[in-house]
């Protein structure tokens, strides 16, 4: 009975463990063009692509695109890649020069939500 004292908060440490990614949430992990990047006008991108710690739910997922004047710029279709932890979505217009805002807002395969915003710049 002793040795099932020890092995019980063993146990429940153990599986909560490996249901705590379960729980978590979907965070931006990385994103092209990347947080604070200047690109070339020559090379402004022609998808945003952002990279998320979890699968997402495409349905409840998205982003906007504003521009140097906070307008914010018609985008194409979202989709989803890398096994639903990649949300790409086109840019259908030449990105002139100046500083561009990416708001977005995702919701995990688990059900929860998050949001954020991050920056990129073209150049001239």
């Amino acid at each position: 009975m002793k040795k099932l004292r020890h092995l019980l908060p063993l146990a429940l440490l153990a599986s909560l463990a490996f249901t705590s990614s379960a729980w978590a949430h979907a965070h931006l992990k990385s994103a092209a063009p990347a947080d604070q990047a200047v690109v070339a006008a020559a090379a402004a991108p022609a998808d945003l692509t952002l990279v998320f710690t979890e699968g997402l739910n495409l349905n409840f997922s998205g982003l906007k695109l504003l521009g140097p004047d906070q307008q914010e710029i018609k985008l194409g279709q979202a989709m989803l890649m890398d096994q639903g932890k990649s949300l790409m979505v086109p840019v259908p217009l030449h990105l002139g020069a100046g500083k561009y805002t990416v708001q977005w807002h995702v919701l995990s395969v688990d059900g929860h939500k998050t949001e954020g915003s991050y920056h990129f710049t073209v150049a001239p």
